[in-house]
């Protein structure tokens, strides 16, 4: 099969300095371009296996001034045993059926976003977001993408994963849980059933986006091991940063 050429002939911009949400008194900026149908899938791909995440047809990285805290992560699928942590979230959610489905937005999951954003994040932007804001969130992407459902034994939706098929694995790009099942500890859970999903697919990389290490919203993170970090163009198994 012929591929289409891998190009990087795009313009990069660079975004004004806003407060960064994850360390305070500290300022974020990112570099981005736009990702349309002309590009190659496969550019997208490069881009993202050197740090960018994807966020509808944008794709970035953090660049902030004087500051490197964000690392991106991956866990290696093939390699994943799950702690002892993770097997009692993998036993209490066991009665979950999880499917991957074509993204699209519809009222039974914008409104458990709504419920999620609301719980989670009442005083962001995120929870000003209308059907329409939700839609294009799902719906716009330039890469195969798909959503990855959780239903309880009556069929009710209580977790979901958009999520980008990329060629060497799954990159999650946003999930949201039913707060009102906040014991099942879903967040975890959804990350362990992408792992083993991206080991069923005979890929070897989850993507999981950006960590700091001085973040306690972002430890969670490092329970999914084994895991690799992007440091300075590489990736390197955590465990060699210590």
């Amino acid at each position: 099969m012929n591929r289409p050429p891998i190009t990087l002939d795009k313009a990069f911009y660079r975004s004004v300095p806003l407060p960064c949400p994850y360390l305070d008194n500290f300022t974020e900026q990112r570099i981005f371009t736009f990702i349309d149908e002309d590009d190659s899938p496969l550019l997208v791909d490069l881009l993202s296996r050197s740090g960018f995440r994807r966020s509808q047809n944008t794709i970035y990285r953090p660049q902030c001034e004087g500051c490197s805290a964000c690392v991106p992560v991956r866990a290696k699928a093939d390699d994943f045993t799950p702690r002892s942590s993770l097997k009692r979230i993998k036993k209490a959610n066991r009665d979950l059926a999880a499917t991957l489905v074509e993204a699209r937005a519809g009222e039974e999951n914008y409104a458990l976003f709504t419920a999620y954003v609301r719980s989670r994040h009442g005083d962001g932007d995120m929870a000003l977001m209308d059907f329409g804001d939700f839609q294009e969130m799902i719906e716009i992407t330039p890469v195969e993408t798909r959503l990855a459902e959780f239903r309880d034994y009556e069929g009710n939706l209580i977790g979901a994963c958009l999520t980008d098929m990329m060629s060497d694995g799954l990159s999650a790009v946003y999930s949201f849980f039913d707060p009102k099942e906040s014991h099942r500890s879903l967040g975890n859970y959804m990350i362990i059933w992408l792992i083993e999903e991206t080991r069923r697919m005979a890929l070897p990389h989850t993507y999981l986006g950006y960590w700091i290490e001085n973040c306690q919203k972002m430890s969670y993170k490092t329970r999914f091991t084994p895991q690799e970090h992007l440091v300075e163009g590489q990736w390197l198994l955590w465990n060699e940063q210590k």
